[in-house]
C-alpha cells in the first residue's frame, strides 16, 4: 500500500532551504565544503539520510541551531538518501551550483526562500521524496512597471550590470 505524506518544514523567513536526493556517505561532508567554499560568513546546518548500512541521519554544519532545525525537518521527512541545507548570510543562487558539482548528488528537489512542503510517499515502510511545494501561486502577469522593478532590483543587488 502507498500512502502519500504532505510535510510541512520548519524555517524561519530568513532562512534559505535545499532539498537534495544523495547517494553516498561523504555527503554530508561534501555538501559542508561546497557550503563554506560558496560564500564568506555563510551559516549553515546540514541533515542527510543514509538508505543502507547503518541508516543514520548524519548532520553537520557551522551553525549549530540550523544544524538542528536541519536534523528535526530530515527527522520527519525521514526519506532515504536526501538532504537538506539551512542556510543564511547566502542566497540559492550563491550555493546551488556548488553543491550540485557535488559527485554524488542526484537532484536538486527546491532552492528558496519560501515556505516548503515535501510530498513523500510510504511505501511498504520505505520513504521516498516524490515532490516539493515551493510558495504560493501566481496572483497576476507581469506588468511593464513589474518588469522596470525587477531590471532595476538585480541590478541594485548587483546579479545583472
Amino acid at each position: 500500500m502507498h500512502i502519500i505524506d504532505v510535510i510541512d518544514i520548519e524555517k524561519s523567513e530568513d532562512t534559505q532551504i535545499i532539498i537534495g536526493h544523495s547517494s553516498f556517505i561523504k555527503t554530508v561532508e561534501d555538501i559542508y565544503e561546497a557550503c563554506v567554499n560558496s560564500v564568506p560568513n555563510i551559516k549553515f546546518g546540514i541533515a542527510f539520510v543514509e538508505a543502507s548500512g547503518k541508516r543514520l541521519l548524519r548532520s553537520s554544519g557551522n551553525d549549530l541551531e540550523l544544524e538542528k532545525i536541519a536534523v528535526k525537518n530530515m527527522q520527519k521527512i525521514n526519506a532515504g538518501h536526501s538532504f537538506l541545507v539551512l542556510f543564511k548570510n547566502a542566497f540559492p543562487i550563491n550555493v546551488l551550483k556548488h553543491i550540485k558539482d557535488v559527485p554524488e548528488i542526484s537532484n536538486i528537489y527546491c532552492a528558496t526562500a519560501n515556505p516548503i512542503k515535501v510530498v513523500r510517499i510510504n511505501n511498504e515502510g520505505m520513504f521516498g521524496i516524490i515532490g516539493i511545494i515551493d510558495g504560493y501561486p501566481s496572483i497576476g502577469l507581469e506588468t511593464d512597471l513589474d518588469k522596470s522593478e525587477r531590471h532595476d532590483f538585480l541590478r541594485k543587488i548587483g546579479y545583472k550590470l
